[in-house]
């Protein structure tokens, strides 16, 4: 049996949906979404179970619950991290989001030329060179970690994120990591260094390994020997490029052919770490349209990511389809709907995932 969703009308991109096609300025996409059927839990633990018994795992690994990659059974039961990553271009060049398992890339004022920050979910943290440079957190940071259950690695933020933080299935570090003399000011100084995670979580009462908020398994993965493809998809769209609508740093995404991934860009280069020199990649690019409040005169905001029926990409593979997104309640994970209401999978490998304001919205380009 099916549960059933009822939405109302919702305009992808509000007056217009997106999708720019090199010069060429497309129609605008209204779609309406009335009910949309959702299948049961039950068959998301079906299809994990199918992966698991598709893909070959090696002995003492088992299938990272944040890229589907296999990893060391020793971390099954750990905690990710969620480290809040400054994005100010006097802050690069970035150290370590290389290694991430997930990058989020959203608003963090409204000021500044809506600056955007970074927020990298890492599942093996005990793998970290560096990262950073680890800046404040804001509400919505707090919302999404929490459908992960991984503790937030800060450095302070304004007081509207302390009802967030006074909540049970919240848990944080603030402001106790390494500082290392790149010759910046102090602001951008700090970074998770070895030891630093081990000392705080000795430190404190932080749970190392998932808790009773844990909402369990998050992405619906396909499996490795059958990869998501759109190719025979009429109603994809080409997604060689993603210019995402972030006016301050200009972030944009390219398909390299050869790798089958999505190379990231920002401030007009490529994106590289600072130690490795590497460009910042992903398999999977999730987009998501999102409101927004903004708290007061100085830009502080929260997006409203709590919501449901909003409108949403997913790109992979050179091809983007649409669909809609849900989120329920603070620790319960953000699904994914295809237009026939059948939550999406998604390919083994790193996610990146951008909030673009309702706003803005229209001037996201796909192509």
């Amino acid at each position: 049996m099916k549960r059933k969703i009822l939405t109302v009308l919702m305009a992808i991109g509000l007056s217009a949906v997106l999708c720019a096609c090199g010069d060429k300025e497309e129609e605008a996409v209204v779609a309406t979404v009335e009910e949309i059927p959702i299948a049961e839990e039950s068959t998301k633990e079906e299809t994990t179970t199918e992966v698991a018994l598709e893909d070959e795992l090696p002995e003492g690994m088992y299938f990272s619950e944040l890229t589907n990659e296999p990893i060391d059974e020793s971390l099954k039961n750990q905690r990710p991290i969620a480290a809040m990553v400054d994005n100010e271009l006097t802050a690069l060049p970035h150290f370590g989001l290389n290694d991430a398992d997930i990058v989020y890339e959203m608003m963090n004022s409204t000021k500044n030329g809506r600056i955007t920050r970074m927020m990298a979910l890492v599942k093996d943290w005990e793998k970290i060179e560096q990262l950073g440079s680890i800046r404040s957190v804001r509400p919505t940071n707090i919302l999404i970690a929490a459908e992960w259950n991984a503790v937030l690695c800060h450095d302070g933020g304004p007081f509207y994120i302390d009802p967030y933080f006074a909540e049970p299935y919240s848990d944080h570090f603030s402001g106790i990591f390494s500082r290392v003399n790149n010759g910046k000011s102090r602001e951008f100084t700090e970074y998770i260094m070895p030891g630093d995670l081990d000392k705080a979580f000795s430190n404190s009462s932080v749970d190392r390994e998932y808790n009773e908020y844990y909402p369990g398994a998050h992405y619906n993965f396909a499996p490795k020997v059958d990869p998501v493809d759109f190719s025979d998809n009429a109603d994809a769209l080409d997604a060689t490029k993603i210019e995402l609508p972030f006016d301050h740093n200009g972030s944009y995404l390219e398909y390299d052919e050869e790798t089958k991934l999505y190379k990231y860009s920002e401030y007009g280069k490529a994106h590289l770490d600072g130690a490795t020199k590497e460009q910042l990649a992903f398999k999977n690019v999730l987009i998501q349209y999102c409101t927004f409040h903004q708290y007061d005169e100085n830009g502080y905001m929260i997006f409203n990511c709590i919501d449901a029926g909003k409108a949403a990409y997913y790109v992979t593979n050179g091809k983007a389809i649409q669909c809609t997104w849900i989120k329920t309640s603070p620790t319960d994970p953000t699904r994914y709907y295809d237009k026939d209401g059948n939550e999406i999978t998604i390919n083994t490998g790193k996610t990146y995932v951008a909030f673009v304001p309702d706003d803005n919205w229209s001037e996201l380009i796909i192509k």
